[in-house]
C-alpha cells in the first residue's frame, strides 16, 4: 500500500517537505516519535519517507470497528488501552487488566524493535488540531530503555524526534513540513537507567520534549494563534519579502517568529498589539463582507494584466470545462462525506484522503468504462482519456484559481470610491502598525 499511499499524499498535498530526510532513513532498530496534530495523517506522512516497514502504536478504540480494526492490523498497528477510552463502559477493565493490556503491546513493540524493526509513536497520547505539543507520556521512553536493557545496552537502538507541521491541516492542496531532528542514542542512558529506571525514563522523555519543541510550531492559546495565523496569511510576503520558493522552512520560521513577537508584546507593550488586533480584524471584516482579499486589493493597485494571460484564459476555458466534468464528483465527494462524518477538525484530511484514493480510482474506471463502450472502441484511445483525466483536474483546480483572483481584482476595480478608499486606508494603518511593531521587536531581539 506505500506506493498508492505515497502517490495519494502527493496530490494531497501541495508540497510535503522533510528536512534532514536522511535522519529517517537510518538503519533499525529504529523508534520515530512525533506530535500527533492530525490524526490518521500523521503516520502516513512520516511512513512513506522510510522504505523499510513500521509499526505504530494508536489507541484501542481504532481497533472496535471490525473493518477499520482489520485495516489497522493490517498497517502494523499496536494497540495502546487508555483509561480515558474505557471509562463509564459496561465491561470497563480494571486498571491491573489494562496494565496487563498494555504490557503485552509494549512486548510487541520489544520483539519489533529487536529485529532491527521500526516503531512510531505519538507520546501526547492524544491527537489535537491546535499548534500546541501537549505533556508527553513516559510510555515512548520506557519502551526504548526496556529494549535497550533486555541487550545490556547493546542493541544499537535510535530514537528520533519528527516535528510534524501542517500550514492548513484540513485543506486539499496545501502543505506540510517535516522538521526531524538529530538520532538519540537511547544507550546513552545506560548508567541513569541501572540507577532509576524512572528517573531515565523522565529525563528521556524530556529530552524528546525539547526536540520536538525546537521543530515545532507552537501556539500558546487558540487567540495568539489565531492572530498570528491572520498576519502571516495576509502579509506574509510584505513581512518576508526574500522567501524562498524552494522550501517551506522560510514559513516556518516566520510562525515562530510572531508566535514569539505576540507572547512579548502581551507581556511589554499590550496596547500596540490591541491596536493591531482592531484593525486587522476591521480590515479582514471588510475584505469579507466586499468579498475580497488583501491579494486581489493589493494586486488591482499594480500594473493592468498583460493580454497574453487573458488570452490563456479564454483559451484555456474549454479544457477547465472537460476538467471539471470529468474530475467534479471524485474531487467534491471526499470533503462531503468528511465534513458529514465528523465535526473535529483533525479527522477531516485523513478521512478525505481515504475517501479521495476510492472515489478518483472508481470515477476514472467508470469513465473510461464508459468511453470504450460508447465512443472509441480502441483501448489505446481509452488509455490516453485516462492519462488525460488527473492532467485536466489539475489544470482545472489553478485554472479556477486564477480566474478567482481576476475576478476579486474586478470586484475591486468596480467597488464605489469611497470604499475603496477606506480599505486603503485600513491596509495602510495595519501595515504601518506591523512594520513599528516589527522595529520595535527588532530592537529587543
Amino acid at each position: 500500500m506505500k506506493p498508492v499511499v505515497r502517490l495519494g499524499l502527493r496530490i494531497f498535498f501541495r508540497r510535503l517537505e522533510v528536512r534532514h530526510r536522511e535522519r529517517l532513513r537510518v538503519p533499525g532498530p529504529l523508534m520515530l516519535c512525533s506530535n500527533h496534530p492530525n490524526t490518521l495523517m500523521d503516520p502516513l506522512v512520516t511512513a512513506v519517507q522510510r522504505h523499510q516497514p513500521i509499526a505504530f502504536l494508536a489507541k484501542s478504540t481504532f481497533f472496535k470497528n471490525p473493518i477499520l480494526g482489520a485495516i489497522m492490523r493490517s498497517g502494523n498497528c499496536i494497540p495502546i488501552y487508555r483509561r480515558q477510552d474505557v471509562e463509564g463502559s459496561a465491561n470497563a477493565p480494571t486498571p491491573a487488566q489494562l496494565a496487563a493490556s498494555n504490557e503485552a503491546s509494549f512486548g510487541r513493540c520489544y520483539d519489533y524493535l529487536e529485529r532491527g524493526g521500526t516503531v512510531m509513536i505519538f507520546p501526547e497520547g492524544t491527537s489535537v488540531s491546535e499548534r500546541r505539543l501537549r505533556p508527553l507520556k513516559t510510555g515512548a521512553a520506557r519502551i526504548a530503555l526496556g529494549t535497550e536493557a533486555r541487550h545490556d545496552f547493546k542493541l544499537g537502538l535510535q530514537l528520533v524526534c519528527v516535528g510534524t507541521n501542517y500550514f492548513d491541516p484540513s485543506h486539499f492542496r496545501s502543505d506540510v513540513l517535516l522538521n526531524v531532528a538529530p538520532p538519540i542514542e537511547v544507550a546513552a542512558y545506560a548508567e541513569r537507567y541501572r540507577q532509576d529506571p524512572d528517573a531515565a525514563a523522565d529525563e528521556l522523555t524530556e529530552e524528546i520534549r525539547k526536540r520536538l519543541t525546537r521543530r515545532l510550531v507552537i501556539s500558546r492559546d487558540a487567540e495568539d494563534d489565531q492572530l498570528a495565523q491572520q498576519v502571516e496569511r495576509t502579509f506574509g510576503d510584505h513581512l518576508n519579502p526574500n522567501d524562498d520558493p524552494t522550501t517551506l522552512y522560510d514559513n516556518f520560521e516566520l510562525s515562530r517568529t510572531l508566535l514569539d513577537a505576540v507572547a512579548w508584546f502581551e507581556q511589554h507593550d499590550p496596547g500596540r498589539l490591541a491596536a493591531l488586533r482592531e484593525a486587522l480584524g476591521t480590515y479582514l471584516a471588510d475584505l469579507e463582507n466586499n468579498k475580497l482579499d488583501d491579494d486581489a486589493l493589493d494586486q488591482s493597485q499594480r500594473p493592468g494584466t498583460r493580454l497574453a494571460d487573458y488570452l490563456n484564459l479564454v483559451l484555456g476555458f474549454p479544457v477547465w470545462l472537460y476538467g471539471l466534468l470529468t474530475n467534479y464528483l471524485p474531487y467534491k465527494l471526499p470533503a462531503e462525506v468528511a465534513h458529514r462524518a465528523t465535526k473535529e477538525t483533525e479527522f477531516i484530511a485523513a478521512i478525505m484522503l481515504g475517501v479521495g484514493m476510492v472515489t478518483f480510482p472508481l470515477a476514472y474506471a467508470l469513465e473510461a468504462a464508459a468511453v470504450q463502450h460508447w465512443l472509441t472502441h480502441d483501448w489505446r484511445l481509452t488509455l490516453l482519456f485516462v492519462i488525460s483525466l488527473p492532467l485536466a483536474g489539475f489544470y482545472a483546480l489553478g485554472y479556477w484559481q486564477t480566474l478567482s483572483a481576476r475576478l476579486k481584482r474586478l470586484r475591486v476595480r468596480r467597488l464605489p470610491g469611497s470604499t475603496l478608499a477606506a480599505l486603503q486606508a485600513r491596509r495602510a494603518t495595519v501595515l504601518r502598525l506591523l512594520d513599528e511593531a516589527r522595529a520595535a521587536y527588532r530592537r529587543v531581539g
